[in-house]
């Protein structure tokens, strides 16, 4: 793999860096060869830093570093991909992205969708149209079990199960709302209110 960094004038080619896993675009970075180099050393994505001058290691005060899982370039070379696998938010603002779009928001959106398909369409195979079928008392019930699991879950270390608990309690927190019709998009509407 060869990088033209003479493209620019400051020697630096753009990182566009990637959530190997939701392929969500994480953020923008810079990089020299020496940039590069150390991070196929380290196996963490380094950038040159314009503002500090100097090489700086994603994460290495906040502790949410990338680590490296590939690197591929454009057709011109002079721009890199780099996949990674990130450990917790990537922006100072706390967000899992640098940029305002995000596509957890869609992904409950489409989600949401799926439910209220189960409910007016209902499969016979369909575990989310089964709960619908035995009605609002078992929905909300279920909702409690979750709740119920997900703080037992949070006196825990263990991160794998806390994170399931937690997908577990908002799948059925969502299929509890389809059930009284209503949507998630009204409870934010009811939280930005609450923020004013």
């Amino acid at each position: 793999m060869k990088i033209d960094f003479s493209k620019y004038k400051d020697g630096l080619a753009p990182a566009i860096i990637q959530d190997v896993k939701t392929k969500n675009v994480l953020m923008l970075g810079f990089m020299n060869q020496e940039a590069l180099d150390k991070t196929k050393e380290l196996k963490k994505v380094t950038f040159f830093s314009r503002s500090k001058n100097r090489l700086w290691t994603k994460g290495e005060e906040s502790g949410n570093f990338l680590f490296l899982d590939s690197i591929s370039t454009d057709c011109d070379n002079d721009t890199l991909l780099i996949k990674v696998n990130p450990t917790g938010p990537i922006c100072h603002k706390g967000t899992d992205t640098c940029f305002n779009e995000i596509n957890s928001g869609d992904f409950l959106l489409e989600l949401e969708k799926i439910i209220s398909d189960r409910k007016n369409n209902p499969p016979d195979k369909s575990y989310t149209s089964s709960l619908f079928k035995k009605g609002i008392n078992k929905i909300a019930q279920k909702v409690g079990e979750e709740a119920t699991e997900l703080v037992i879950e949070a006196k825990d270390n263990n991160d794998e199960l806390f994170l399931g608990e937690a997908a577990d309690l908002l799948f059925h927190y969502l299929i509890l709302l389809s059930a009284k019709n209503k949507n998630l998009n009204q409870v934010i509407e009811v939280l930005k209110k609450r923020q004013k």
